[in-house]
């Protein structure tokens, strides 16, 4: 019956991929492709796709869509790997077309222009991205074929911001401009965020270890956990402020560690706060929820307790506390841009500075790694749940 389903849905005309195409296809046309600013703050004049790239560019993009809609409408059952491959190719390939946009309209005599990235070309990357993502969704392509495909594109995208062709994008003038700041905001961003989830896993796991123990301590430990993912995170963080600059007064060496009312300190303190909650839950479901009757036979085979937990429990209950470390850590890697308000450092300075500069390049400069860090965390974390499932052989 699994197959026969399985051949019914290829054969089928698809009807996801043509509302996505004919989306594309119309919003690469009506909105802004791309925009030349005279300077870093004026607004610029924004260009439409045929004035942006001119008409064999704009063509072709035009034929691309079109084309994977009429692929997608066709009942064939191997359509989905020329459209893999036209969907694939076309994102790959999508920065040239701010070559050829940047060619066409930047002029030569003004030397603070700049080209800016715009509605369009947003909206089709995001729509092919989400073309791509139903494709591979059909072809029931593993990890290994989503993690190649992802590289191959994000290595073209390299490739070409290497080339020189994009050097007059906003974006790269704002990374061009702080190289050294960026790679430090990396490093304290990642510092922050995994230091934080590292934590709240062990706290999380000693919180569940005695929440399984002692039922007693379920109801208060589950409270306060929940009752501090209720309080704003800039709450958090301003409330944390007045107690840490008090002892960072009273003892000064830890004001020589870097502890005080405002940094790093308070923001892994408040991230910490915020991570236990899935952290908590999941790790004690998890373990909770290990059936009874495995136990009873590894008691049979002559298991103690220990050997139980560290044998049977732990194991078939990583991947559920796997899974509150995936939610965990992108939300920490989220809430991380938020303190950069207390002076923590990480992608969130390029982002309130942007906003108090009016530059949206340099907000998109810390908002974008931002998500492509939480992405990657979550594709990293979910290959690595669905690595611990047991297998029906080992259950």
């Amino acid at each position: 019956m699994s197959i026969y389903s399985s051949v019914v849905s290829n054969t089928m005309p698809n009807r996801v991929l043509p509302v996505l195409g004919c989306l594309a296809l119309a919003l690469v046309w009506l909105l802004d492709l791309g925009v030349i600013q005279p300077n870093r703050i004026v607004p610029g004049t924004g260009h439409g796709l045929l004035s942006a790239v001119g008409g064999l560019w704009a063509g072709l993009v035009s034929l691309v869509l079109a084309g994977c809609v009429l692929l997608s409408f066709l009942p064939l059952r191997r359509r989905y790997l020329p459209l893999l491959g036209l969907v694939g190719l076309s994102l790959a390939l999508l920065p040239l077309l701010f070559e050829v946009f940047a060619g066409r309209h930047l002029p030569e005599d003004a030397p603070y222009a700049r080209s800016s990235i715009g509605a369009g070309f947003w909206c089709l990357l995001f729509l092919l991205s989400l073309m791509l993502i139903e494709i591979l969704g059909r072809l029931g392509s593993g990890r290994g074929l989503q993690l190649m495909i992802l590289a191959v594109i994000v290595g073209s995208w390299l490739w070409i911001l290497r080339g020189g062709g994009l050097e007059s994008l906003s974006l790269v003038r704002e990374f061009n401009a702080r190289p050294d700041k960026f790679e430090q905001a990396l490093w304290t961003h990642l510092a922050l965020a995994f230091g934080a989830v590292g934590i709240s896993a062990g706290l999380a796991f000693l919180l569940a270890l005695k929440m399984i123990r002692s039922v007693a301590w379920r109801r208060p430990i589950l409270g306060a956990v929940s009752f501090l993912q209720t309080i704003p995170s800039l709450a958090v963080f301003g409330l944390l402020i007045a107690p840490l600059s008090a002892l960072a007064a009273a003892f000064p060496a830890l004001q020589a560690m870097g502890i005080r009312g405002i940094g790093w300190a308070p923001a892994l303190l408040a991230l910490v706060a915020y991570s236990l909650l899935p952290m908590v839950r999941n790790t004690f479901v998890a373990l909770t929820e290990v059936p009874e009757s495995l136990a009873d036979a590894g008691r049979g085979m002559g298991m103690n307790e220990r050997q139980l937990f560290f044998k049977l429990k732990l194991p078939l209950a990583l991947p559920v506390i796997v899974e509150g470390v995936r939610i965990t850590t992108i939300q920490a890697i989220g809430l991380t841009a938020v303190a950069a308000l207390i002076g923590a450092g990480g992608f969130g300075s390029f982002i309130f500075q942007g906003l108090g500069q009016a530059a949206m390049d340099l907000v998109l400069l810390g908002a974008l790694p931002t998500i492509a860090l939480a992405l990657l965390a979550d594709a990293l974390l979910t290959m690595l749940a669905a690595s611990l499932k047991p297998t029906p052989a080992t259950a």
